[in-house]
């Protein structure tokens, strides 16, 4: 048998935190010495031990702890719960990541308040494109992760061909719901042939036509001073916005910095047709 000092020792744990266990039920020591009170604990009592630990890792409660403990949960259902856990905790690190991106993206305008970007704007006619896409109401980083590699997922299985780059049509502006921010917006992705029967995406054609363009380098939460740079220049030069704005994405990923991605924003326009009115006299 073991001390307490020496079995904390082997488990990694303090005797405080022994002994906490000990008061609250969940590892009761092997043998208690009746005139000492000193604890004994064996190795046989280590297993308990990492599983309590494990738990407490998990964020679980001590009490909820115990009635786990007291299930007698086998290895592949430990398994199953801590592999859910994991894939949780990553998308919690992720969600804090971009939530990080926001934070030095906001601090990047509140910076160039007052100094705005300088945007070159093109004049460019485009081709139809005909793409797979997908449309609601949902985040910007849902549009342009989850729901992307939805369908690419998707395009891969079926071995169906797909250009480069994937871009998002705006549909709405943003708005608040349940505490974030959603646009009504669609994620297409540009085929070089039709989607099967039965698919769970749209394929449509997107229109041709003039489009005026920005290219914009940094992270698309500072994507404003670009699209207010292209609404300056259409009242400036007698166009207006025949339909929802585009966004695509030149360069982006997991590997590459936020402040490194290449965003293209296009507005398909037309001249602003001319009112005649007859002068009274």
């Amino acid at each position: 048998m073991l001390k307490i000092g020496e079995f904390a020792r082997v488990g990694q744990v303090s005797i405080v935190t022994l002994r906490h266990y000990d008061q609250c039920g969940l590892l009761k020591p092997h043998a208690l010495d009746p005139e000492s009170g000193y604890r004994y604990y064996i190795l046989e009592q280590l297993p308990r031990l990492h599983r309590i630990l494990a738990f407490k890792d998990m964020g679980f409660p001590l009490e909820q702890i115990l009635r786990l403990l007291e299930e007698n949960l086998s290895p592949d259902q430990l398994q199953a719960m801590f592999l859910l856990k994991q894939e949780q905790t990553r998308q919690l690190i992720e969600a804090e990541q971009a939530r990080l991106a926001r934070i030095a993206a906001r601090l990047c305008q509140i910076k160039q308040e007052g100094s705005m970007p300088v945007y070159e704007i093109l004049l460019k006619e485009v081709e139809p494109v005909v793409v797979a896409s997908d449309r609601g109401l949902m985040s910007m980083e849902e549009a342009m992760g989850l729901v992307y590699e939805r369908i690419r997922t998707y395009l891969d299985g079926k071995q169906i061909s797909y250009a480069q780059p994937e871009m998002l049509l705006l549909h709405s502006r943003h708005k608040l719901q349940e505490d974030r921010l959603v646009i009504d917006v669609e994620t297409a992705v540009p085929l070089s042939k039709g989607l099967p029967d039965n698919t769970p995406f749209s394929e449509r054609t997107l229109p041709g036509g003039l489009m005026a363009c920005v290219m914009h380098k940094g992270y698309y939460l500072a994507l404003g001073n670009a699209y207010a740079t292209l609404y300056r220049w259409l009242e400036g030069n007698n166009y207006q916005l025949i339909g929802p704005p585009r966004m695509l994405l030149h360069q982006r990923g997991k590997d590459i910095s936020t402040d490194q991605y290449v965003t293209e924003v296009q507005f398909p326009i037309r001249l602003r047709p001319v009112s005649t009115h007859l002068s009274e006299e």
